[in-house]
């Protein structure tokens, strides 16, 4: 267990958790937050994420990344910052291997898909849809329904909120609608996720061909990584040359987010974790150059990558795919597995036509990408 005394005042301290929605004794050999990233490695809805879209389909080539790749990528990327600066290491960990949970099959496209079909019904959020996984849907206890994770946890997986659901969601909802702060560790993890996914997707885009090396440089973040790794001796080529740009890359990031997170701490000197709640603004950020840059780069993805004729015909793809499948699931839930009928038959009762459409969302979007295909042919091709 780690001790309380290797953490800084302002850090989410396991003894001083505000625990967990359903009372359990506490771990002997773990902390409250190892125990939070135990249960969330051993969900099924993160066994999941090995086939779920971070940009390109999965199918599309097994050496780009997945969205438990990328899990695991900002879980490195936000320990390492964490240390340096005093902050809970578990906390964000297990934050970050969650904050993907929710994710549909087919990356954004597949969440956008799914919202615009669930509008009629509150729509559908990837981060309210992660922290459902982990309050209801995951099954693996018989003392409580979901994995029972601590507050700080489930506080950190709750990356956005509209004020309106926020009403529903008590305590854990006050932050969005009085303006408070989440700790400094959910506030990392967000800024490690951006920093994983635009140097990740620049090697993902690189090696798809997407993306080159002169265009890139466009933008002072990449070029100044991509010249320093030309320096570099032995010099690199190809590949090698790439991969220590992304490194790079990632390094210069977390340098700047750790110097100028631990400037903004040492100026408002919070006491401790109530404290950071109480900020009007997050802590945790880049420095004013840093941001501009990064921003730069991801926005230069958005143009090259994202909007890129073959990742959008692989979207366009990916959104007919999930909206059929929520119509046809939704017109006849006979048509869903035995346990996703039960499902849709209790949220029905309850609150009509809302309950089963809910039902029908978080079977599909429970889905992996391979899934998702082989459900679409099951139910369209009279061939299978």
């Amino acid at each position: 267990m780690e001790p309380d005394r290797f953490l800084a005042p302002y850090a989410a301290h396991p003894a001083r958790s505000r625990g967990r929605r359903h009372p359990e004794p506490p771990p002997a050999l773990r902390s409250e937050y190892q125990r939070d990233r135990d249960r969330i490695v051993h969900s099924a809805a993160f066994r999941r994420l090995m086939y779920k879209t971070q940009v390109f389909v999965n199918h599309e080539g097994d050496m780009f990344r997945t969205r438990l790749t990328h899990s695991m990528e900002v879980a490195q990327v936000a320990r390492t910052a964490a240390r340096a600066l005093g902050l809970n290491e578990d906390l964000t960990e297990a934050i970050a291997l969650a904050h993907d949970l929710g994710h549909t099959p087919f990356g954004h496209a597949g969440q956008e898909a799914l919202d615009e079909c669930m509008r009629p019904w509150g729509g559908f959020e990837h981060n309210l849809q992660s922290l459902r996984v982990v309050e209801v849907l995951e099954t693996r206890y018989a003392a409580f329904p979901g994995l029972n994770l601590t507050f700080e946890t489930r506080e950190g997986i709750l990356k956005h909120c509209s004020p309106m659901k926020a009403e529903d969601l008590g305590e854990l909802g006050r932050r969005f609608r009085e303006g408070t702060q989440p700790s400094l560790e959910a506030q990392l993890v967000n800024l490690a996720d951006e920093i994983a996914y635009n140097s990740h997707d620049v090697d993902d885009g690189l090696r798809a061909g997407l993306l080159d090396p002169e265009g890139l440089c466009r933008t002072a973040l990449f070029r100044e990584a991509w010249e320093a790794a030309g320096r570099a001796e032995p010099r690199p080529e190809g590949r090698r040359r790439v991969h220590e740009t992304v490194r790079r890359l990632i390094d210069a990031q977390v340098r700047d987010l750790v110097e100028a997170t631990r400037a903004r701490i040492e100026a408002a000197a919070p006491a401790d974790i109530e404290a950071v709640r109480a900020m009007p603004e997050p802590l945790v950020g880049f420095g004013g150059e840093m941001r501009a840059r990064h921003v730069e780069l991801k926005r230069y993805l958005r143009d090259h990558l994202y909007r890129h004729y073959r990742v959008r015909r692989m979207t366009a793809k990916a959104r007919r795919t999930v909206r059929a499948l929520f119509e046809a699931f939704l017109d006849d839930p006979g048509l869903l597995p035995p346990e996703a009928q039960e499902a849709a038959r209790r949220l029905e009762a309850e609150r009509g036509e809302a309950g089963r459409a809910r039902a029908v969302a978080d079977y599909v979007a429970g889905m992996t990408d391979r899934y998702a295909i082989a459900e679409h042919a099951r139910l369209f091709d009279p061939a299978c």
